[in-house]
């Protein structure tokens, strides 16, 4: 092992002579020691984990500092050793982004959302606060996607899911191409396996066709070069298989439809010869029209700048060429870590200019106090594609892509999306919902005689930067109109769920959801719901849980044993339930199964006494069950006593890429299976992923553990989820 130190140390010496490498010797024996003895799932040490993600680092050409820290990540999480040991030893810079990955923790997807959505803040403050922290983050999540392989599949297409819809684009929004794109061709795998090998046959089988057509234009280009004096380094590259199959997937196109399969890449030195070069393309070849993007006169918000053109090749074949220097193609690799090589004056003094969209996104997202809101808005501020777009005076304004002109009157001032009366887009009165196009000039038209914007608004804007302003608007300037709006919204909640207001809104109980929600007093609640920051429905549940919690269990027992003492007198001999639960201590009692999780024989159970309606009996991993107060009376011990020819209505969740006869496909596997299927309910989402709800009809376990794994073999299909209603 001694070799691997040495090796990263070269790895280091080739762009930071400088870095303290007693100290990273130091930190490689400390943390080689500490995971002594364990493992990994694959059974390699434990050790190899750490040391490969500090090569990642190494890699990025990150300070010493990171990569101690890339050695060290895992030293606090899942050994004895503590914050305070690592900064003795190795300083306070390390122990605070160790300290920071770890408190990042697993990110679970979807199943619980609130978690989830804390999470992630944790995360975007962890960034904003060093942003090292992340890149550490983003190595050590490279290095387990790249070991998957010997995770379970269920492991798998969660992991995989997970990272494809966080971490790429975190990577993305950072600038770090060569990450971003390995992630994203490893999800792939690992969520449409067929796909993916089945588009890595085929790009491979026109892999030489492909190559010399490549060198061909290579060395027609190097020739003309020459002629200009122009020194470049070119190289052509093949598109990463994930892009390949997004635009497929997207533009419902086959491989054949795909023109731009790969992208001639031209490095020279300076800007002024990016421009020479692009003139010298398009008099070699014939430009493509809207197919040219100048990404140097109007970079990414991650930083990436290059020329981007297409053209027509040789036998008419179009493909792309990027022109960009070594410095903008160092950027483009490596994103926001460039600016962490080692300089004599530390880290780039304009880093800060860089990371201005992590402090604003940090700033809008503070005020959602709804999980669902907040991840909403993140997906929209983060991981959307964006569009430019110019003021009359030429300045650039970038927004997320389907932004309207609101989105632009907001991202200029407050005021001026306020008084927004109107807009011109390249000259012509443009329609408020208009979809703003690359390259438009935007003009808003202001007055004095608008006082302030429509609630409309909310549902025609993009960014989340222009709805959290017209809610603020709403929020200081129509508080009693709020608060009127939301008593109203909350008692028609109230009625539709056949609710009152005296049942549920008790002093303590409202007192703890004001706590949680940071209001002061019931008003401050009303004109949120008012404003839309927080919904009617997700309050009341809100208190419908305190209302489960502080229920008297001894009312309802008295009501088991009324209930029990019936059934005695009409029945003196025992007798077994027909859906075969037993309940313990208790003869002949009312039982029935929960429909929120369908337990089925074979699952552990846990009976809950309810009022007048017996014991009902739920999976004891029931969300229903598992928020219960810890101790509660109302749990009794109930057990499986399978009755013949009994059978359970169970659940599944089915996620799977949409494609044509998918769900034809299913079903025959479940009539293969000679199992009724009772319910479906299935929808599409704008990203073509299928999600289907089905109820079948089985007798244990065993039998719905064998046609979920027989489910998971159907094409395109990612997870199979035993599911509740």
């Amino acid at each position: 092992m001694c070799d691997d130190i040495n090796r990263l140390v070269e790895r280091i010496k080739k762009y930071n002579s400088n870095c303290d490498f007693d100290l990273l010797k130091k930190s490689y024996d400390f943390s080689k020691k500490a995971h002594e003895g364990q493992c990994r799932v694959s059974g390699e040490p434990f050790f190899t984990h750490p040391l490969e993600v500090a090569f990642i680092l190494a890699d990025l050409e990150l300070d010493c500092t990171s990569i101690i820290a890339g050695i060290l990540h895992d030293t606090i999480e899942d050994t004895d050793h503590t914050y305070e040991e690592i900064k003795e030893m190795f300083g306070q810079e390390v122990a605070d982004l160790v300290d920071g990955v770890t408190k990042l923790g697993k990110i679970p997807y979807t199943t619980k959302r609130e978690r989830q959505a804390e999470n992630l803040r944790k995360m975007f403050l962890a960034m904003a606060k060093d942003i090292r922290v992340i890149l550490i983050k983003l190595a050590d999540r490279l290095h387990n996607m790249r070991t998957l392989k010997y995770m379970k599949a269920e492991k798998q297409a969660e992991k995989a899911k997970e990272t494809l819809e966080i971490y790429a684009p975190i990577a993305h929004r950072l600038g770090i191409s060569k990450i971003k794109w390995e992630l994203e061709d490893i999800c792939l795998r690992y969520i449409d396996p067929k796909g993916y090998y089945d588009l890595v046959e085929k790009i491979a089988k026109r892999r030489n066709e492909r190559e010399d057509y490549i060198e061909n234009i290579l060395n027609v280009l190097r020739e003309k070069l020459n002629e200009i004096n122009v020194q470049g380094h070119l190289d052509g590259r093949p598109k990463h298989f994930y892009s390949i199959y997004r635009k497929m997937v997207n533009q419902n196109k086959t491989l054949e439809e795909i023109y731009d399969l790969f992208a001639v890449r031209v490095i020279v030195d300076t800007v002024k010869d990016c421009y020479a070069v692009l003139g010298l393309v398009h008099e070699i070849f014939k430009p493509m029209p809207r197919r040219f993007k100048d990404y140097i006169a109007m970079p990414k918000p991650n930083m990436y700048q290059s020329l981007h053109t297409t053209v027509i090749g040789p036998e008419g074949v179009p493909f792309e060429i990027q022109i960009r220097t070594w410095e903008m193609h160092r950027v483009a690799e490596v994103g926001i870590a460039a600016h962490w090589r080692y300089k004599e004056g530390g880290k780039d003094s304009d880093l800060d200019k860089k990371l201005a969209w992590l402090r604003q996104l940090l700033e809008w997202q503070k005020d959602a106090r709804d999980a669902d809101e907040f991840m909403e808005n993140l997906k929209v501020d983060l991981f959307t594609d964006e569009v430019f777009v110019f003021t009359p005076k030429g300045d650039v304004i970038n927004l997320p892509a389907g932004s309207t002109p609101i989105d632009f009157a907001y991202a200029i001032h407050s005021a001026i999306g306020n008084k927004m009366a109107g807009a011109k887009v390249n000259g012509k009165i443009t329609p408020i919902e208009y979809e703003l196009k690359n390259g438009d000039i935007v003009e808003i038209i202001t007055s004095s005689s608008v006082h302030g914007p429509s609630r409309d608004w909310l549902k025609i804007v993009k960014s989340s930067q222009a709805r959290n302003k017209i809610k603020q608007w709403f929020k200081k300037e129509k508080r009693e109109e709020n608060i009127i709006r939301g008593k109203e919204m909350i008692e028609k909640e109230l009625k539709k769920q056949s609710l009152t207001f005296n049942e549920l809104f008790k002093p303590e109980w409202v007192e703890i959801v004001l706590k949680k929600y940071t209001f002061l007093s019931l008003d401050d609640l009303y004109a949120a719901i008012g404003y839309g920051t927080l919904t009617a429905n997700k309050v009341i549940s809100r208190l419908r849980e305190e209302y489960r919690k502080t229920v008297k269990a001894e009312e309802i027992a008295k009501n088991i044993a009324k209930t029990a003492k019936k059934s005695k007198e009409g029945q003196r001999k025992k007798k077994l339930p027909e859906n075969g639960v037993i309940v313990k201590g208790i003869e002949n009692c009312l039982v029935r199964i929960a429909k929120c999780c369908n337990p089925v024989p074979g699952d552990e159970i846990v009976g809950y006494i309810t009022r007048g309606r017996g014991v009902s009996v739920h999976r004891t991993d029931c969300p229903n069950v598992t928020n219960t107060i810890d101790g509660d009376t109302r749990l009794i011990e109930v057990s499986w006593h399978t009755a013949k020819n009994v059978s359970y209505n169970a659940n599944i969740t089915i996620m799977a890429n949409d494609r044509t006869a998918l769900l034809m496909d299913i079903t025959n596997v479940i009539a293969d299976s000679k199992i009724p299927l009772k319910a479906i309910n299935a929808r599409t989402t704008k990203d073509q992923v299928a999600i289907m709800s089905l109820t079948l009809e089985i007798t244990n376990t065993e039998q719905l553990e064998n046609i979920i794994k027989r489910i998971r073999r159907v094409q395109s299909v990612f997870e199979v989820t035993r599911g509740n209603n």
